[in-house]
């Protein structure tokens, strides 16, 4: 056997003979260095992270850490604004739905009155002129149930009307209320009053265009004043609690789109027969970011003369245009908060009368 002409103590105090030849050769590797490690130490110190991969490491691992964040993030403003659409979706879907409801239950007679918008300015007689400037309003006779303070002599009248409350002191302030009082058949109550008929107007004074021959002495009073000012009753319930805008206009059965509800020859609603559709527009915002504006600022986007006012309907908009004209506004309105104007959606839906009776 061959063996190391310079071994170590270990190495010499071991006999030749009991070393196997590949031990021996083996032998050399277990030498120690001048450390007084073995060359086995040495390699296994050597295998090691440096400072500078670990550094590379920790700026990767942060880096990673960075992005996650920015994903979660992101998914989460996502999410919110998502749950924000749906709340404000569901909102105007059941409110539209419910307004559709009524009119095609509307009692469309020549003989019955209704609070309907109208910018008639010109005849002769005088015709009926209601421009009602920022949210408008309506009331007419539908047969829906209603809210009945007496369960006697129910008829399947009642009188419904649209608004949103614009009294300041009101709780409901800013928000779309549905009036749906239920009404009693005729001549069963002396404290209740009926579906009132012609000349006895439904909420407004009459214009003299509409007033029979002979004109009536004293001229009747108005049957149900509350449905077209903002005076309280027990039987309006809040519908939209988001809604802060409400607008509307005709489609007439000629094709054109008018803020009158008839054409030629008549001169006042006559039973709605010239109306094919009405247009319903409404401005909602979201519960999160309604509470980024005051009572005060949310106004003003009702508010004829303000700068932010969504306009009204006005003659020559063609359907999509009043909402499209609503957006730009919004869009450049920087008095207010960018997160809670974010928050409005708007919406337009043609719902179409069913024919009239009479």
């Amino acid at each position: 056997m061959i063996y190391d002409t310079n071994p170590t103590p270990v190495e010499a105090a071991v006999p030749a003979a009991i070393f196997s030849p590949t031990q021996a050769t083996r032998l050399p590797l277990q030498r120690r260095g001048a450390s007084g490690f073995t060359l086995q130490k040495q390699r296994e110190r050597a295998s090691a992270f440096t400072l500078a991969e670990l550094l590379v490491t920790v700026g990767v691992l942060v880096l990673l850490v960075f992005l996650a964040a920015q994903l979660l993030n992101s998914a989460a403003t996502m999410t919110t604004l998502g749950h924000k659409q749906m709340d404000v979706d569901g909102q105007a879907r059941q409110l539209l739905d419910r307004i559709a409801i009524d009119f095609a239950q509307m009692v469309k007679r020549s003989d019955v009155d209704y609070l309907v918008k109208s910018s008639a300015t010109s005849g002769i007689p005088p015709l009926r002129y209601l421009p009602q400037q920022g949210n408008d309003q309506i009331a007419f006779y539908s047969a829906v149930p209603g809210y009945y303070l007496t369960s006697s002599y129910q008829s399947p009248v009642s009188l419904v009307a649209y608004r949103v409350n614009s009294n300041v002191t009101s709780s409901s302030y800013n928000k779309m209320e549905r009036l749906g009082k239920g009404l009693v058949w005729n001549a069963v109550s002396t404290t209740d009053t009926p579906v009132v008929f012609l000349p006895i107007p439904l909420a407004s004074p009459l214009p003299v265009g509409e007033l029979p021959s002979p004109t009536p002495n004293p001229l009747p009073t108005p049957a149900w004043p509350q449905a077209g000012n903002m005076t309280t009753d027990a039987a309006y319930e809040l519908v939209g609690p988001q809604v802060f805008r409400f607008e509307y206009y005709y489609l007439l059965k000629n094709g054109s789109f008018s803020d009158i509800p008839w054409t030629s020859p008549h001169t006042f609603p006559s039973g709605m027969q010239d109306v094919s559709a009405i247009i319903v527009d409404i401005a909602v915002i979201d519960p999160r970011s309604k509470v980024l504006l005051t009572d005060a600022q949310l106004a003003t986007l009702s508010t004829p003369g303000n700068a932010n006012f969504l306009a009204d309907y006005s003659s020559g908009i063609a359907p999509g245009q009043l909402r499209n004209l609503w957006q730009n506004t919004l869009n450049g309105i920087t008095s207010l908060p960018r997160p809670a104007l974010s928050g409005i959606r708007l919406y337009e839906r043609f719902i179409y009368l069913s024919p009239p009776t009479l």
